[in-house]
């Protein structure tokens, strides 16, 4: 299906419905919040109630989006929308299990991702790997259905857009979103204050989790990896959302093609793996192996402890990657 085609089908069930809900993806990241908070302005727009519901809570970098005090955390969404006949909009998910929320199931579902590793799970299904976030997906829509992009709409897509192209470092970013980007601080985005919110708003738990993260770095010719175990965590008196950003740093590293960082589940006896790749190695394949998924030069999944025996799983497929 082409965009404009998803697009107009996507606005015909707008058109079709008066309530949706809107979520994306368990331990939510920029674009997820951004592109949300975008698309229930959107909606509401075109004359839709709109509900914004995640798993997780949105991180502190992104609470001071416009509307981010309107999404509820919940189990379920039937705890806040109980009528199963209300139909749930899933962004950058590449199931209902990715969301991390129950009573979606039976629902119709309208289903937005910009991954490689997305699947046709839903009624409607929009899945553009060359889209650099989910947030230009939406500023799309938005555009398409001739909506005014507002200072708060254009604020929370910019975001998705800035947090999910690396600051426009990933090889997703094209003139294309230099324009969307051009065009939302036209429409009242202002680039250094968000910029400012996400990078430059750390608590210094998060400095404490870096450097023990950094204390572990290896590197073995063009592969990169570190790890930060539960009880370094609780040292750094840090949380999972500090670990957000630091695989970004090794691969960063001159002479480095691909890297990954580990950061223990002690309760499940696993890992949390976020893999980067300048390229060479897509490492969407090397997840979607192990069950995860995302871009071919950003990706995730989980493994099995311990720390050494993910490092025996994950290191061999990076470095076959290069061959």
């Amino acid at each position: 299906m082409s965009p404009e085609a998803a697009i107009a089908a996507f606005l015909n069930a707008v058109r079709s419905h008066p309530r949706f809900i809107v979520t994306s993806h368990a331990r939510p990241d920029g674009d997820a919040c951004g592109s949300a908070l975008g698309l229930a302005e959107l909606l509401e727009q075109l004359g839709a109630r709109t509900d914004i519901i995640f798993a997780d809570p949105v991180p502190a970098v992104y609470r001071s989006l416009p509307g981010a005090e309107r999404i509820r955390i919940a189990d379920s969404v039937a705890e806040i929308v109980p009528d199963a006949a209300v139909p749930a909009i899933l962004l950058e998910c590449d199931g209902i299990a990715r969301t991390g929320l129950k009573g979606l199931e039976g629902r119709i579902l309208l289903n937005i991702d910009h991954h490689a590793s997305g699947q046709h799970f839903g009624d409607l299904n929009w899945i553009d790997e060359d889209a650099c976030a989910c947030a230009a997906m939406v500023y799309q829509i938005a555009r398409a259905a001739k909506a005014e992009i507002t200072a708060t709409m254009a604020t929370c897509l910019y975001a998705g857009i800035l947090s999910d192209t690396g600051s426009f470092t990933y090889p997703t970013t094209t003139a294309e979103t230099f324009a969307m980007a051009r065009d939302l601080a036209l429409c009242g985005a202002n680039p250094g204050a968000i910029a400012r919110d996400i990078y430059l708003s750390k608590p210094v738990s998060r400095m404490r989790v870096l450097a023990a993260s950094l204390g572990n770095l290896q590197c073995d010719g063009p592969v990169a990896w570190s790890w930060i175990t539960h009880d370094e965590m609780e040292k750094a008196g840090g949380t999972a959302e500090d670990c957000e950003g630091i695989v970004n740093y090794l691969i960063g590293i001159v002479g480095i093609e691909s890297a990954v960082f580990l950061r223990e589940v002690p309760s499940a006896n696993q890992f949390r793996l976020s893999i980067r790749s300048k390229g060479r190695v897509d490492v969407a394949r090397v997840a979607e192996a192990f069950g995860g998924g995302g871009h071919r030069s950003a990706s995730g999944c989980t493994l099995d402890g311990p720390l050494n025996t993910a490092l025996e799983r994950i290191l061999p497929q990076l470095r076959n990657g290069l061959d």
